[in-house]
């Protein structure tokens, strides 16, 4: 049984039609991501095995046309998680097309109100976002930035109740770092594709992991590998 019919359709704006709709349509799009990935690799593999700096601005220009969403269960595992600590202000590194985005905000919404404040760096994808947060009737739920994260998301308000991270992996800690003052107790981050950049994103898990810089965390078997982490303050 899907994990969305753990709530009645009034409580669940996932299984809202334009919703369901918007989220059955992206997700079928993402499936020839192995493919669009394939066409771009020899001017990405560098980045992501570390073998050379990475340049934020050249990577979204060749990735823009990938989706690298979340999957329907990692999905479904962000609204439940929001739900369950009545999260109102989330905000989420790295939107691409707006699939994260649309669990997040369904969230928010069925929280009683609050806002996904999003980061995409790569124009095209930003405005896709927009778009499919609009036809899905969540645009109100939800404030996506186009730039770089680490001004974008600078002056975000506290008190941040989530954070997903989801974009490129050596930001990872820098946005953590940038976000954590506003962390209110029993924060919530996650952090996707742990085991797939382990080299890139080892520094991130051992700074959530070591016990000393304010969170309890482990790497979930779940997909790519999530590393839920809870600030302790």
């Amino acid at each position: 049984m899907p994990l969305t019919e753990t709530l009645p359709t009034s409580d669940n704006s996932l299984r809202a039609p334009d919703v369901a709709r918007m989220l059955d349509r992206l997700h079928r799009r993402a499936r020839t991501d192995l493919f669009r990935i394939a066409l771009v690799a020899p001017f990405v593999v560098p980045d992501f095995l570390g073998l050379r700096k990475t340049d934020d601005s050249r990577l979204s220009k060749h990735m823009r046309s990938v989706y690298i969403p979340v999957s329907r269960s990692q999905g479904q595992m962000l609204y439940l998680i929001a739900r369950s600590i009545e999260a109102r202000r989330i905000v989420e590194f790295g939107t691409s097309f707006g699939i994260s985005t649309l669990y997040l905000a369904a969230a928010a919404k069925d929280n009683g109100g609050g806002v996904v404040v999003g980061s995409e760096i790569e124009p095209s994808k930003h405005a896709k976002a927009e778009e499919h947060l609009r036809e899905a009737g969540l645009g109100g739920f939800a404030d996506v930035r186009l730039g770089d994260a680490m001004k974008t998301l600078a002056d975000v308000e506290a008190p941040i109740d989530m954070v997903l991270l989801d974009g490129w992996k050596d930001l990872y800690l820098p946005i953590l770092e940038l976000l954590k003052p506003k962390l209110r107790p029993r924060a919530v981050v996650l952090a996707d594709n742990i085991f797939t950049f382990r080299k890139a994103l080892r520094p991130y898990v051992e700074y959530v992991q070591s016990g000393a810089n304010g969170f309890v965390s482990s790497t979930l078997d779940i997909s790519d590998g999530f590393e839920l982490s809870v600030f302790t303050g």
